[in-house]
C-alpha cells in the first residue's frame, strides 16, 4: 500500500490532531460550499469599497490642493475691475489740469471706495483705534507721546489702519499711545 493510500483509508483528524472527526454529510457539504462563495463574494465587496475609498481619498486630497491653489480666484476677479479703474485714472491724470483736476480726484474716491467694498464683501474688516483703548491684541504702538487732552493708555494717533480678516488679525493698527505728563519737580 502506498503512503496516499494508507492516508486516505485513515479517518480525518480534527486541528488539535487527537479524534477523528465524523464524515461530512451532503448537506454540510452543500452549507459550506454556500458559505464559502458568501465568504468569496464578501471578500469580494471589501475589495471593492477599499478601492472606492482609496478613490475618495485621493480625489478629495486632489480638490483640496486645487482649492488651495484657487482659493483667491474669485477675490481676484471682483479686484481686477478696481485696477482697470486706476489705470484708467492714471491716464486721466497724465492729461489733467485746472478743474479736470477735481474731477480725477473725485474719481479716485470713487475708486478707492469700490475696492473697500470688494475688500469688505471678501471678510475684510478695518480696526479703527483712534481714541481707543490701547489693545495689543490689535494694535502695535511704536511710541508714547504726553497728553492732557487723551487719557493715559489710550490711542492718541493711528499711524497705519490695521486689519482683521473674518475673525484673524491680519495687520495690527500702528498707534501712538497716550501718557501722562510729567510732573514736574
Amino acid at each position: 500500500m502506498s503512503k496516499t493510500e494508507a492516508n486516505s483509508s485513515q479517518p480525518e483528524t480534527n486541528d488539535a490532531g487527537s479524534a477523528p472527526l465524523p464524515p461530512l454529510t451532503p448537506e454540510q457539504i452543500e452549507e459550506l460550499k454556500t458559505r464559502a462563495a458568501k465568504a468569496d463574494e464578501n471578500w469580494e465587496r471589501l475589495l471593492r469599497t477599499t478601492a472606492d475609498f482609496d478613490n475618495f481619498k485621493k480625489r478629495a486630497a486632489r480638490e483640496k490642493i486645487e482649492a488651495a491653489q484657487y482659493a483667491s480666484f474669485a477675490m481676484l476677479q471682483k479686484v481686477l475691475p478696481v485696477l482697470d479703474n486706476f489705470e484708467m485714472a492714471l491716464a486721466a491724470a497724465q492729461n489733467a489740469q485746472g478743474d479736470k483736476l477735481a474731477g480725477l480726484q473725485s474719481g479716485v474716491q470713487m475708486i478707492q471706495q469700490q475696492l473697500k467694498n470688494v475688500l469688505v464683501e471678501t471678510g475684510l474688516e478695518e480696526i479703527d483705534a483712534s481714541g481707543q483703548p490701547f489693545d495689543p491684541n490689535f494694535h502695535e504702538a511704536v511710541s508714547e507721546q504726553e497728553s492732557t487732552e487723551i487719557p493715559e493708555g489710550k490711542v492718541l494717533q493711528q499711524l497705519r489702519k490695521g486689519y482683521k480678516f473674518k475673525d484673524r488679525l491680519l495687520r495690527p493698527a500702528t498707534v501712538i499711545v497716550a501718557k501722562s505728563p510729567a510732573v514736574a519737580a
